[in-house]
């Protein structure tokens, strides 16, 4: 129970469905060693979960995982971002912390689910004599969470609950109000708690130090394709645009290359161009930023992406394409985005995923998401 009024209607939920229900409040931070702002409302998310427990009638305790959570989510970030990347913590806060951590906690206080306010739902089928677990986006469009989840596995998803799954936001509020709950109109929480109310960039400058270096922009005919007589195809399609301080022109400084992602428009601070600067790409060794004008600028549009063996992950092992096969799926490498049309091709290295159509700003370090409809089937980090 996070002290939302998700978790508070799941746990209603399952109550009205007959369930022995145990609140248990997620403590993940309190290192002000990296917490700038003293706006994460930690200590009021717990009061309002403890508020809805005495409410629901069930008992609640608090557990403690902010060591596990630096260890697996904080100290990825900083990483990730120093080497050029574009972490998402979320997926991997429910994949290290709640189905893994939390859900051990959670097991050994006996309880046989643990339960979530996740907008996905679950569904059993049998294949080939064995119980398998499908996990599917939920009913509610505007709110479906599956993606956030695409790194689950079965065993994890065997021991989950998804009690609002079914439902729609409003539907939720709904509920939430028709049975007197404190979070009914309180509203959602945005991005990790520990960083607060501040600019990445200010949190990251807690372990990443600045350093002055230059943006450069480049011209729409200025991308280099690194490419041999042993580039395959596929690998020429993934590979992102590579570029050269040599061929562009200095339009300003930065405070730090680690600091920025593909695609990113605001915080660059440079006036004085018919169109709109973006970042094309990050070169953290040269500490260089390459920028480009336009939303349409070439760069930023891809028409595929790699990901090696090492983070390929299958909720489906049963649908896992073998070396040397392809197949069509619904694919996505952000939260909320539409899903694309696409083609993996499963190879020795890892899987290419080539799309019918380019996808704008593809970022090493996201994770994509394939999908046979509303079924999430595995997912990766991309190279």
């Amino acid at each position: 129970m996070s002290g939302g009024v998700d978790s508070s209607v799941a746990a209603l939920k399952l109550i009205e469905e007959g369930y022995e229900v145990i609140g248990l409040f997620m403590k993940n931070w309190h290192d002000t060693s990296v917490t700038i702002s003293d706006d994460c409302p930690w200590i009021e998310d717990s009061y309002d979960a403890q508020l809805v427990a005495d409410q629901l009638g069930i008992p609640i305790q608090t557990i403690d995982l902010s060591k596990e959570y630096k260890e697996r989510i904080v100290d990825y970030m900083f990483r990730e971002y120093e080497a050029g990347r574009t972490p998402n913590p979320d997926v991997l806060c429910n994949r290290e912390i709640k189905f893994d951590v939390f859900l051990k906690a959670a097991l050994q206080l006996g309880a046989d689910y643990v339960a979530t306010g996740h907008y996905c739902r679950k569904e059993i089928i049998e294949v080939n004599g064995q119980k398998t677990y499908r996990l599917l986006a939920g009913k509610d469009g505007n709110k479906d969470q599956s993606y956030f989840l695409c790194q689950v596995n079965q065993e994890q998803l065997s021991r989950a609950l998804f009690p609002i799954g079914d439902m729609e936001k409003p539907d939720v509020r709904k509920l939430a109000e028709e049975a007197g709950l404190v979070t009914a109109g309180k509203k959602d929480s945005q991005g990790l708690c520990f960083i607060g109310k501040v600019k990445l960039p200010d949190f990251l400058q807690q372990q990443l130090k600045p350093k002055e270096g230059d943006v450069i922009e480049v011209e729409a005919d200025h991308e280099i394709y690194l490419r041999d007589d042993n580039t395959s195809d596929l690998e020429l399609l993934s590979a992102p645009y590579r570029y050269a301080s040599s061929i562009g022109k200095k339009v300003g400084t930065h405070n730090g290359a680690h600091y920025y992602t593909i695609g990113q428009r605001k915080g660059l601070g440079i006036g004085g161009t018919p169109e709109a600067l973006f970042v094309v790409h990050i070169d953290t060794k040269e500490n260089i930023v390459y920028t480009g004008q336009g939303h349409d600028f070439p760069g930023l549009s891809r028409k595929g992406l790699f990901v090696p063996n090492d983070d390929v992950h299958w909720i489906r092992e049963d649908l896992k394409l073998d070396i040397g096969a392809q197949k069509e799926f619904d694919v996505r490498i952000r939260y909320r985005q539409a899903l694309s049309k696409a083609t993996l091709f499963a190879r020795e290295n890892g899987i290419y995923v080539i799309f019918d159509k380019p996808i704008w700003g593809i970022a090493p370090g996201q994770f994509v998401a394939w999908y046979n409809g509303e079924e999430s089937i595995g997912s990766g980090v991309i190279s």
